[in-house]
């Protein structure tokens, strides 16, 4: 699957994971300060909140990382390729000219 520079799909789904995260972490807390004050009975909610945060917060990361490769993708540098390593570059020149010196005049 690949998206055009244009398509912000990836992004939106981001946004929308991330949102499901923080309506969870206040549910969690909303459920642990009911725990605090003695209401015991909110303990089924406030276990089934950190299952959900936990997935949301699994899901956030994933969504992350899908974004981020897809935006290396459309700049063309996936996998790292296409940075410049100057000093192999220059390393490179540098053996090239000597070959050429050591050629010399017998070529």
């Amino acid at each position: 699957m690949e998206f055009s520079e244009g398509d912000r799909a990836p992004e939106a789904l981001l946004r929308a994971t991330e949102e499901l995260y923080r309506e969870v972490a206040l549910e969690l807390t909303a459920a642990t300060e009911r725990l605090r004050q003695g209401e015991l009975g909110e303990v089924k909610t406030a276990m089934q909140a950190v299952k959900d945060l936990r997935a949301a917060f699994q899901m956030v990361m994933d969504e992350r990382t899908r974004v981020d490769k897809l935006r290396k993708q459309v700049a063309g540098v996936a996998g790292g390729a296409g940075e410049l390593d100057f000093a192999a570059a220059r390393s490179e020149i540098g053996r090239r000219l000597a070959r050429l010196r050591d050629a010399g005049a017998g070529g």
